[in-house]
């Protein structure tokens, strides 16, 4: 139904302090629910009570509530989230054009929120897909274009200010990476309402829980969707 991306933003320069708010979070998790540290939280996992969830037999209502702090926990933290999401419902194409179409527009507002706010970023991202993201970020730092937001035409505006190649981290290694899947599914979530078994885990309305971590401005010219979320069609 859709290809989704999400974003976490977090600042270098407060890398530490963040990291460590996260860690100190999920150790609340682990006292309150016994989730390991090491134990991987994703979406699929929280809705499915499967893969690193599945030896804590965990309730649908605990699911639930560690999905939302998940979310909560963004503001806290100091990070700023965002999702794209193509819908490819009405005019499907091929996996590939989606997953184009999705990087295009993380890039295109990476590079936007670069230049307006003038500081460099890194693209760390979850293993899979490789040498296709690489290719992505590497053309986005040669040359980007974007549609312009007042009349017709495009822009070109590469991203100058982006490092390096992009990072590939195992999921398993990473809360940023699983906090980031977890901001995804709910972004799908909001554009694709879900049906009974899943809304008790993530409602329609769980991309809200972010709150004042959403990072309004990618879609705050042209909103077509929920505040933070970016929605493309095929």
């Amino acid at each position: 139904m859709t290809f989704t991306l999400g974003c976490v933003l977090v600042d270098a320069d407060a890398w530490p302090e963040t990291f460590d708010g996260l860690l100190r979070f999920r150790r609340r998790v682990r006292d309150k629910f016994g989730v390991h540290m090491r134990a991987e939280v994703k979406a699929n996992y929280l809705l499915r009570n499967g893969g690193d969830l599945r030896r804590y037999g965990l309730g649908y209502g605990a699911r639930h509530t560690i999905y939302r702090a998940h979310l909560r926990v963004l503001s806290d933290l100091g990070v700023r989230a965002f999702a794209i999401v193509v819908d490819k419902r009405a005019n499907y194409t091929t996996p590939t054009a989606c997953f184009d179409l999705a990087w295009e527009g993380l890039l295109q507002r990476l590079e936007r929120t670069s230049t307006y706010e003038k500081t460099r970023f890194m693209v760390v991202h979850d293993e899979g897909e490789n040498d296709a993201v690489r290719r992505w970020v590497r053309r986005a730092r040669r040359h980007l274009t974007a549609g312009s937001a007042y009349g017709g035409g495009t822009i070109v505006a590469p991203a100058a200010l982006l490092i390096d190649d992009p990072v590939a981290r195992q999921s398993t290694q990473s809360y940023f990476i699983q906090v980031a899947d977890l901001t995804a599914y709910a972004a799908f979530r909001s554009v694709v309402p879900p049906g009974p078994s899943i809304e008790s885990i993530c409602p329609q309305g769980m991309w809200g829980e972010i709150g004042d971590a959403t990072h309004r401005a990618v879609a705050a010219l042209k909103p077509r969707a929920a505040a933070g979320i970016v929605l493309r069609t095929m």
